[in-house]
């Protein structure tokens, strides 16, 4: 189960990737049980002080997601296509920059009006942070967007080049023409959808950004708060859900070396894929049901399609995943067991999704913890555990997995698991989410699942601690 050859230079970088994501994953998830405890009043965080964690978490975590998924992406979608080994490195470069601007405005200049940012809020803090610190920020989220964007350019042109266009590399000749040729690999499917949707979210990120912080200079420049809102969650909604179309990369790749069966881009793939493509561009406005001056048809929009947008793309990986892997005599490890769960995670974690985003239930439980329990199901359970499935195919040494591995993979899907059920059940009995004070009926919950996180910290641990020191070696 040899990797394809790419240079000493990609290699590294890729490993990096790693690195810096898994690192950053444990920080983070060691300020998401920070909140839980003060929320579970085992500890007690100073309010200020938990909105700026809630923000370095909020805005870290989709730092990291992006970052490990553009590694994936990157790692396997060069052996179809020339991609350009300094993107790469200057992706890195502009990221890590940008973490340290974010991290000081967070930490040194007490920024806290969580990663999305929703103007004019980082303009009015009330005296809690500075113009500066504000500035800082959204700063930092421009390097590591402009960093992105880079990225996705650069494997858009090398897909044209390979493949005539974006619609070849999705497989529109086949599905539409009756092409005769073989149809696009599904890693280049994929790297094709996610070039599409994530360069217009990043341009319209990067605007949003700059208008924010011309701003904060200039409080005459002003846009139009709900179209400042719709441009913040199409960039924010559409990148994260990139994350899980990039990781989904590494089930295509690595599951079919593991069951000795291909992976195959049939017609009814193709088709899931393009249907997918569209509905992840226009899905965003079910974060504004709530915001009725909207169109009607953009909330009907929002809503419909929240029903749908995941599931072709879903569907055709959990059959395909299913199909390759019984009575294959598969030999399960780290590896194929993180990949094949986090289908799983992926499946489980859009369903609480759907049912938020029907309008009578979104009135009552959207600012609940119900919705944290959705996007960490499927972000820890399903995206995260794909990129840990990655990072341990990197870090193969030949030998067989140990019982401390294994004891790893158990802890992460016991905890994770409770954890997120634990958030359902929180939202489902009306627990407010981005509280840093709970009542004390609620704080049992918090307190609970803090137990669970540090589990999956934990089994964190284990995996960072196993692909830092197997690289060593290689």
């Amino acid at each position: 189960m040899s990797d394809f050859a790419v240079s000493p230079l990609a290699k590294r970088t890729v490993y990096l990737y790693g690195v810096s994501a898994a690192l950053v994953l444990v920080l983070m998830i060691v300020l998401g049980i920070l909140m839980r405890l003060s929320q579970g009043m085992v500890i007690q965080l100073p309010a200020d002080f938990f909105y700026q964690i809630m923000t370095a978490h909020g805005a870290g975590m989709v730092g990291i997601a992006g970052l490990a998924g553009a590694a994936i992406m990157w790692y396997f979608l060069r052996q179809y296509v020339e991609l350009t080994t300094s993107i790469l490195v200057a992706n890195l470069v502009l990221f890590l920059i940008g973490v340290v601007f974010i991290l000081s405005a967070i930490f040194i200049g007490r920024f806290a009006g969580a990663w999305t940012f929703l103007y004019p809020l980082p303009a009015h803090s009330m005296g809690v942070w500075s113009a500066g610190a504000a500035i800082a920020f959204l700063f930092g989220l421009l390097l590591v967007g402009s960093g992105f964007l880079l990225l996705y350019l650069d494997a858009g042109r090398a897909i044209i080049a390979r493949y005539g266009g974006l619609g070849g590399a999705l497989g529109w000749p086949q599905l539409f023409r009756g092409s005769r040729h073989e149809a696009p690999p599904p890693t280049v499917v994929a790297g094709a959808m996610v070039t599409i949707i994530n360069v217009p979210a990043l341009i319209v990120g990067a605007s949003i950004l700059i208008i924010s912080i011309i701003n904060i200079l200039a409080p005459d420049f002003m846009i139009d708060a709900l179209l400042a809102k719709n441009m913040i969650y199409f960039f924010g909604h559409t990148f994260i859900n990139a994350t899980i179309y990039m990781s989904i990369i590494a089930v295509y790749e690595l599951l079919p070396r593991y069951t000795k069966r291909p992976w195959k881009s049939t017609k009814i793939f193709l088709l899931a894929w393009t249907a997918s493509t569209i509905m992840v561009l226009i899905v965003y406005p079910h974060h504004l049901l709530m915001d009725f001056v909207l169109p009607n048809w953009m909330l009907i929009m929002g809503q419909i399609v929240s029903y749908t947008s995941g599931l072709p793309v879903l569907v055709v990986t959990m059959i395909g995943a299913l199909a390759i892997v019984y009575r294959s005599g598969i030999r399960w490890d780290l590896t194929s067991g993180l990949l094949f769960f986090s289908i799983f995670g992926w499946a489980g974690g859009i369903f609480p999704a759907v049912i938020d985003a029907t309008i009578t239930i979104n009135k009552v439980m959207h600012n609940t913890l119900w919705v944290p329990g959705h996007f960490h199901f499927y972000l820890l359970l399903g995206m995260i555990a794909m990129f840990l499935g990655f990072m341990c195919h990197l870090s193969k040494t030949g030998k067989e997995d140990s019982w401390f591995d294994k004891a790893g993979f158990w802890l992460y899907a016991l905890g994770g698991l409770v954890f997120v059920f634990l958030f359902l059940l929180s939202g489902k009995m009306s627990v407010a989410r981005r509280f840093a004070v709970h009542l004390p009926e609620w704080s049992g919950y918090a307190a609970v699942s803090s137990f669970f996180a540090i589990l999956v910290l934990i089994a964190t641990i284990i995996f960072t601690v196993r692909f830092l020191a197997r690289l060593r070696k290689l």
